[in-house]
């Protein structure tokens, strides 16, 4: 077994350029990740011929090749040994991949970074108030009534689980403090500081800000003549970012200028306190302003256009996905849950899953249209399996991005069932697998319909592969004859 995984190992390395092509490799549960000099030597198509392989991508300044979980440990084994280079750990393959991204490309994989450590925070925290709506709503088992109304005992509980709930939101700029500095390259304990910093009991509670505005009551620090408003930032997620990213330089630059002697002493006071009186007078209110109204302009957007408005989101998520701009989504989304008592929850998370289960769905067609190519269609069957659960990217670039044709006819399903979702007001109360099992992170009295609009992408989705297959192969035997 180890003479075969060793001539897999030989032959990638043929097909990405040789020894000399390799910056760094590594691997994940079930792919090879590489970074090379020169992309353009890559055979990608000598690639997924080799028998094991489930299909290639190119992503975030990092090749990647879909082996399995198991195969993909002896494999790179074998390839290091082949290759004569040292093993990697992730992070040091991402660091070298960073080098090769666009500033834009930075962004948003440094968003991704962000998220993807407070994701479980966001996910709990949600659910927990899905659980509590589930026994306040009124009317959605009993007609008029809630449950806790119908049996009172339950009524602490529900209580108790809605303090839970609020927790992973009401302390959120502390935990995106934490994972921002870690991610920008500053001391995370410093950067939950400035998020502890920006939701202190002192401050005016971020919430109660637009009506103290109208009020005129807004207490503020009056500081030589200058006035410096009072106000935490509850419910916001960009002020904290930026922040956090300000705070990364200051600390970085207090570093270099300050005696090693006093580094330990006088680096971390003189970072919170310039980051902090930066964050009050600058970047908080103008964060502020940018979030509400990216936030208000989504919201419009949607409540204008609606159904269109799904539709057209829907449409382009997959192709939004394949140029990994979706990660910039998720700072939007986290402000629409963290602000979730105005904005009734996220519109983003459905139309994530009407895509993922579309493009799954797609996939697992291509086992209807491919019956004589056993291998398309063992990929086929596991990648589609694989993105109904919400994992998209062995269907995406396995097979739907290959044969095109049902990666259009999974946008076409996604497009139908996100105008859908969007005229039934589809919303979500926590992120989680935008999949089938989505179902739990959304809000029950949208459950019912976010079901129905699963069952209308799948359907949509497999009835448009399968006509855009005939219509495609149609096209192509008409070309044959002509050239014959």
């Amino acid at each position: 077994m180890s003479k075969k995984y060793k001539q897999i190992a030989n032959e990638i390395l043929n097909y990405i350029g040789g020894t000399d092509n390799i910056i760094s490799a590594a691997h994940c549960a079930t792919r090879l990740r590489l970074v090379l000099k020169d992309d353009k030597k890559i055979n990608t198509e000598e690639i997924e011929k080799i028998s094991i392989v489930k299909g290639s991508f190119y992503n975030s300044g990092q090749f990647q090749i879909i082996l399995g979980s198991g195969i993909v440990n002896e494999v790179y084994k074998e390839f290091i040994k082949s290759a004569n280079i040292d093993e990697s750990s992730k992070e040091e393959l991402k660091a070298e991949a960073d080098k090769k991204l666009n500033p834009l490309q930075y962004i948003i994989k440094s968003l991704a970074s962000v998220f993807v450590p407070v994701l479980p925070i966001l996910v709990a925290a949600g659910l927990l108030m899905g659980v509590n709506n589930i026994l306040t709503s009124q009317g959605l088992f009993i007609e008029g009534k809630s449950l806790i109304e119908i049996y009172p005992q339950f009524k602490d509980l529900a209580d108790m689980i809605n303090t839970f709930a609020n927790t992973g939101f009401a302390f959120l700029p502390i935990f995106l403090g934490f994972s921002a500095a870690k991610t920008f390259g500053g001391n995370p304990y410093l950067g939950a500081c400035i998020g502890a910093l920006m939701i202190h009991g002192d401050l005016l509670n971020g919430y109660s800000y637009p009506a103290a505005v109208l009020d005129g009551t807004v207490p503020s620090w009056n500081i030589l003549g200058f006035s410096i408003l009072k106000v935490g930032y509850q419910g916001t997620v960009l002020p904290i970012l930026a922040s956090s990213y300000i705070l990364s330089k200051v600390e970085k630059i207090l570093h270099k200028v300050i005696p090693s002697v006093l580094d330990n002493l006088l680096t971390p006071l003189f970072t919170v306190f310039i980051t902090g009186l930066l964050t009050f007078i600058v970047i908080g209110p103008i964060m502020r302003g940018v979030g509400n109204a990216i936030t208000v302009s989504l919201i419009g957007l949607i409540n204008i256009l609606g159904p269109i408005g799904g539709g057209i989101f829907g449409f382009f998520y997959a192709p939004i996905v394949i140029t990994g701009m979706h990660h910039s989504f998720t700072a939007v989304e986290t402000q629409l849950l963290a602000d979730v008592a105005t904005t009734g929850g996220s519109f983003i998370f459905p139309v994530a899953a009407m895509s993922n289960v579309a493009q799954g769905a797609a996939a697992l067609a291509v086992i209807l249209i491919l019956k004589n190519d056993k291998k398309m269609k063992g990929i086929a069957s596991a990648s589609g399996i694989s993105a109904l659960l919400g994992i998209t990217e062995p269907a995406i670039f396995g097979i739907n991005l290959k044969l095109r044709y049902p990666f259009y006819g999974a946008m076409v399903g996604s497009s139908v069932a996100s105008a859908y979702i969007m005229l039934t007001k589809v919303l979500a109360l926590a992120p989680g697998a935008a999949g089938l099992p989505g179902i739990i992170s959304i809000r029950p009295d949208s459950m019912f319909n976010y079901a129905i609009g699963m069952i209308i992408s799948m359907s949509i989705a497999v009835i448009s592969t399968i006509i855009l297959a005939k219509v495609m192969n149609k096209k192509k035997s008409k070309v044959m004859q002509t050239i014959c």
